[in-house]
Formats: structure tokens, sequence, C-alpha cells
């Protein structure tokens, strides 16, 4: 099966030759073509170019995308799609002035979610979900993270894990599972925290493992949830079964987080609100990639990602929603780029990069998703017609796209 498109007014992200990611000042270079072509064959990009050099092509369709833009799809690095119900009374409850760590502690926040997660049937949690995931790839997003963490017991956990995986098995979409056993401590370890990091290091791990049932290990390295040390040793843990670490860190607080991502070579380090100087300092010439979630910043009104200081200093960024029911209830990745335009001063260029190459490489799919690239996954976008692709971020309550092209067809 072969798709051409044609009479692309811009074709962005195009890069001959695969890289991993863009860093500093490169994040300000979206390299495109004007009045372009792309071809697909199968589910994968097999040629694209200036339409004054468009071969003769004898393809099976023909798409006329005249006054429209072609880019990548998007690449959500941290998502935690899988969840039961919602946390709507908490939403209520911010608006009436209690904090994320108020609520937290009367047994809302992730303990809420955990408790409704356990009280709910696997096939229920996968319904759910999948309603979920479908939505985002409506919304543009070819390749998704999705972390476990919800369930705080050993049969939650595995629960959501095994959902992950047949979510992966029945969609087209790239999905990595992360496990996130250290996302909150359940209540019945309240007074015994060393007792649950035992049970996720002898207990949890050995089984997803044992079951091939997650990419990544995650922890919630946060004042009140994980301290440094507990999650040091939770990630040496994961790294010798197998597991690499991606962490959340720097919320609501800096306090050697990001450092002991570093230490551990973590795939990356995520939400990052809170940024002090020796904190950038530490991400300098690393292999990590800091991740923010902009549109978890405004859910909650706290500070964004300081995204201007990180660029400067050379740094790679990438942006991903946090979908989540406590502080996130969205996957929409065109709200995330429009958002940090709008409020951590991005240019749509770094935008558009940190959503796609970056979004890619907090992921481990830089080799095959995030540009146009000939071989890559044919995971694109296909806009609606607009003036430039500076309206994708630009009209942030509209939605843009004609169409999603993921593995090479129109979902």
């Amino acid at each position: 099966m072969t798709t051409l498109i044609k009479n692309i007014q811009e074709l962005l992200q195009v890069r001959e030759t695969s890289i991993s990611k863009v860093s500093g000042a490169e994040m300000a270079i979206l390299p495109t073509l004007k009045n372009a072509f792309l071809l697909i064959q199968d589910n994968l990009i097999a040629d694209f170019g200036l339409m004054e050099n468009l071969p003769e092509i004898d393809a099976d369709e023909v798409i006329d995308a005249t006054g429209k833009v072609v880019l990548p799809t998007w690449c959500d690095s941290h998502t935690h799609i899988v969840y039961a119900g919602n946390r709507e009374q908490e939403f209520v409850d911010r608006i009436n002035g209690f904090t994320y760590e108020e609520i937290a502690n009367r047994g809302g926040g992730i303990l809420n979610s955990a408790k409704k997660l356990n009280e709910t049937s696997e096939d229920d949690i996968y319904d759910q979900s999948k309603i979920r995931l479908e939505e985002v790839m409506q919304l543009g997003t070819g390749a998704v993270e999705i972390k476990s963490g919800y369930g705080l017991t050993i049969e939650g956990e595995l629960k959501m894990l095994r959902v992950i995986k047949k979510l992966a098995e029945n969609y087209p979409i790239s999905i990595k599972a992360t496990f996130l056993g250290a996302h909150a401590f359940p209540t019945h370890y309240k007074e015994n925290k060393a007792g649950y990091i035992e049970e996720i290091i002898t207990q949890m791990i050995p089984e997803i493992t044992q079951n091939k049932l997650a990419d990544y290990i995650d922890v919630f390295c946060e004042s009140g949830y994980f301290s440094v040390e507990e999650t040091e040793k939770i990630m040496n843990a994961g790294i010798k079964s197998g597991l690499t670490p991606k962490i959340h860190v720097n919320q609501f607080n800096s306090i050697g987080g990001i450092q002991a991502g570093v230490k551990f070579k973590a795939l990356s380090v995520d939400h990052l609100e809170i940024m002090n100087p020796e904190d950038i300092e530490a991400l300098k010439d690393t292999e990590t990639m800091p991740v923010a979630l902009p549109s978890c910043s405004y859910f909650l009104s706290i500070p964004y990602t300081p995204a201007r200081e990180m660029i400067k200093a050379g740094l790679p960024l990438a942006l991903a929603t946090d979908f989540n029911p406590g502080s996130t209830p969205s996957g929409n990745m065109n709200f995330v780029v429009a958002t940090a335009c709008i409020k951590m001063k991005m240019t749509p260029e770094e935008a558009i990069n940190a959503a796609t190459i970056n979004g890619a490489y907090a992921m481990g799919l830089s080799e095959t998703h995030g540009s146009i690239t000939k071989g890559k996954k044919a995971n694109l976008i296909l806009t609606k017609p607009i003036s430039s692709y500076y309206q994708i971020p630009y009209a942030f309550g509209s939605n843009l796209i004609e169409s999603v092209f993921i593995e090479g067809k129109i979902i």
C-alpha cells in the first residue's frame, strides 16, 4: 500500500538523517520544506521532497494537501492514562482553596485513585482507558508512555500493567510501559515506609520483569513522598532487573532528585516546575532528558518549568501531558504545545521539537518516531488549511487536525 501526500504547504521536522534529540539553541531550528510531497509505503516514510522534484509515482492513494501542513505525530512521554473513575470533587476542592498536599493528607490524591482502581475490574479499567487512548490518538499523539502507580499493591500494579500491555497489543500506537509502584505510600504502610519499599523491590519488580510488563521504572521523588535515598534504592533495584529509570522530580520542591536521576542515568526527569541553578547545572552534558508538563502547571496553578533558562543553558527539553485524573485530566498535546509557547515563552519551533523528536527520545523511540525521516514510522498529522504552523499554538482552542496517520493508515 502506497500513499502520496502532495502539494503540502509546509512539511515540518524534516531530517535527512536520523538524530536522537535537539538541545539548547538547536531547539529553535525546525527544518521544513514548503510545497512538498511525502510518500508512505506500508507503515513507513518512503520518500519526501519538493513538489518540483516529485518523481512519477503510481500510488494506491493520493491526498492533495494544498494549504495544509504535515508534521510528525506528537510523542507524549509522560502519562497516567490507565486509571479508574475520576477525581472531579478534588477539582472543586482546589477551587475552594485546598492545596494538592492538603487534599492528599485527607485521603485524596493518588490514594483516592488507588482505592478506586483496586475496587474496579481489569476489564472495566481497560474499557475506560481505551476511550482515553483513542481520544489522544485523534488529537495527534502517535507514541505514548503509560505508567502504573494507582495500584500500590502487587495485584493492583500488575492489573494496571496488564491493561497497558493489552492496549499496546490492540492499538497501532507505540506504547511504552512504566512501573510506578513508588507513586505514594499506601495507607496500610503509612507507619512502615521501609516495608513498602521492600515489597516494591523484592516482590513487585521481580514479578513485573518476569512477565515483561514494563520498560521503565519511575519514582515520585518529592517531599512527603519518596526521599532521594529511597528513590535511589528503588532505581537501583529496577536497573538490576533491566528497567531503565524515568522519574518524577522537582514538582513542588528541589530536594536533589535531578542529581539522583543523572547519577543513575535516568532516561528522563519529569515535572521540573521548581528548578535551582544547581539542578540545571546537573543536567548539562548528560543523556537524561528534562521533561516539562505545562498543562499540569495550568491545572494546579503551580509554577511552569523555566524553559528559557534551561534552553539558554544548552539543555534539551521535551513536552508531555501528564494525563491523569488528579492533576491533568487531559491528554491534548496540542494544548501542551500552545501552553508551552504562551506560559513558558517557548517559540513554536522549540515547542514542536520538544513535542516530537525530544519526546521520542524520552521514550527511547528516536530511531523510529519524532521526525520526517526515510525509514521512520509513517505517523503523521495532516492539518486543516492553516496560514502557517504558528497557528497550531496561536489558535489554542481550535482543533486544527484534519487527519492522523499511525503506521501509515488514517485512524
